[in-house]
């Protein structure tokens, strides 16, 4: 498994350093890791295990990889007790919503009335699929600088239940969740789309460099 270079990129432009952490490490030699880490990203990917929230199955399930299940949210429930700043993207918010005890949709065509959120035949990643509106007074809000948002969309999962702590700040036209964030925690934000594919949208750079100025120390 790998990493694209595009979350390398879009961390490094808003004035962080990047560290990427492997997977397959002991619970002591990632923690030892962790400690020296100011904030955390959790990128895109395969799906979460439907296991971890009683999903059942579906037949467009894939990608899932237990260990990588095992090391982000092992690193959630840190970060969320230390206060640690982290953000999600794509699978990111959908991890951090199991994690913290919500569930998935295991496909988006669970969700009655739902459009199309992947496979835009002939577009690039950084094709603008829809608009998001963000709700006002939230961290989302404050990151992106504007009620609606355009973004780009290439996820087939969406989240089903929120976790009881999560606030949802964003949706699409059709009411599938774009956004969900920490209250009260210096910087726990997860968006379902992928803003580091989108280096010419002001929101998107807004985003990243909002989220690099929570890891800084004052």
């Amino acid at each position: 498994m790998g990493l694209s270079e595009a979350y390398v990129r879009a961390v490094e432009r808003a004035g962080g350093l990047p560290v990427l952490i492997p997977l397959g490490l002991s619970e002591a030699s990632l923690r030892s890791l962790y400690a020296r880490l100011d904030g955390l990203l959790f990128s895109g990917g395969g799906d979460v295990s439907p296991d971890a929230f009683d999903g059942g199955s579906h037949e467009k399930v894939f990608g899932v990889d237990p260990d990588r299940d095992r090391v982000e949210m092992t690193l959630i429930h840190w970060a969320v007790g230390d206060d640690k700043p982290f953000l999600g993207v794509c699978r990111g918010v959908q991890v951090m919503n199991v994690a913290l005890g919500g569930s998935l949709f295991l496909d988006i065509s669970q969700i009655s009335g739902a459009g199309m959120h992947t496979f835009y035949p002939g577009y690039r990643r950084d094709h603008l699929a829809h608009p998001v509106a963000v709700e006002e007074e939230s961290l989302l809000a404050r990151s992106v600088g504007a009620p609606i948002v355009k973004v780009n969309s290439l996820h087939h999962q969406a989240i089903k239940e929120p976790a009881p702590d999560l606030r949802v700040v964003a949706r699409a036209p059709d009411g599938v969740i774009e956004a969900a964030e920490l209250p009260g925690h210096a910087f726990a934000l997860g968006v379902q789309w992928h803003p580091e594919c989108l280096p010419r949208s002001p929101a998107a750079r807004q985003l990243f460099r909002t989220f690099v100025k929570s890891t800084i120390l004052e």
